[in-house]
């Protein structure tokens, strides 16, 4: 599968936002990630669907809204009509007949639907929703907050899921080129990466990094 790179807008300046968008679209990035905390499910928070739709206007690159709060049903539909491109929400904070309920009308909103679980959550837990989601996100830190160190207990979910799952698999927490390798090689196809990119004096070097990192 392809290999696709998602900056993290978390670990971007947000005083010069536009700039950022810009600079790791033109340097190769194949969509851009954004983490939506509530200060409720993760002891941080960021940004509301207002802040999507501003960047929906500045970029033509895939929007991947990952939903990091308590009840992602009361705010799928603004997230949507900001202009996100896929919707990923936390296993944890849904149950499989109401992620089933919400998956059915995204799709028909034509939006990619993903599900995420957080490092000590088990792969159990989201087999039942794999036939509804386009994507599964793996967190590889604890979410909440950008620059973390990654979890390495991840990498035999990311195997085991490859091997039942032919759809998109995003990794999300302390991705950097030493890490990056490995989970290629265990089948993730999507690396969101905050901090690495956003904080190199080189981005598209550091993009190509990670791009590349499974043939070596």
């Amino acid at each position: 599968m392809k290999i696709k790179i998602a900056p993290s807008i978390l670990s971007a300046d947000f005083s010069c936002l536009e700039r950022e968008i810009k600079r790791v679209e033109s340097a190769g990035a194949d969509m851009i990630h954004i983490d939506v905390m509530d200060g409720h499910f993760v002891p941080n928070i960021t940004i509301g669907p207002v802040v999507v739709k501003y960047m929906r206007r500045i970029t033509k690159l895939p929007l991947d809204v990952h939903l990091m709060i308590k009840m992602p049903e009361k705010f799928i539909d603004d997230f949507v009509a900001a202009g996100s491109d896929i919707i990923t929400m936390h296993i944890e904070t849904i149950s499989a007949s109401r992620f089933e309920f919400q998956a059915r009308r995204l799709e028909r909103k034509k939006v990619k639907v993903g599900i995420s679980l957080n490092p000590a959550t088990p792969f159990n837990k989201i087999k039942d929703v794999l036939d509804l989601v386009d994507l599964v996100l793996v967190m590889s830190v604890n979410p909440g907050f950008s620059g973390q160190k990654f979890i390495p207990s991840v990498i035999p979910k990311i195997k085991k899921l490859r091997s039942i799952f032919t759809g998109d698999i995003s990794v999300d927490g302390g991705v950097n080129d030493k890490v990056a390798g490995r989970l290629i090689n265990a089948g993730a196809n999507i690396l969101a990466s905050g901090s690495y990119i956003f904080g190199a004096r080189d981005v598209k070097g550091a993009i190509e990094r990670l791009k590349n990192a499974g043939k070596q």
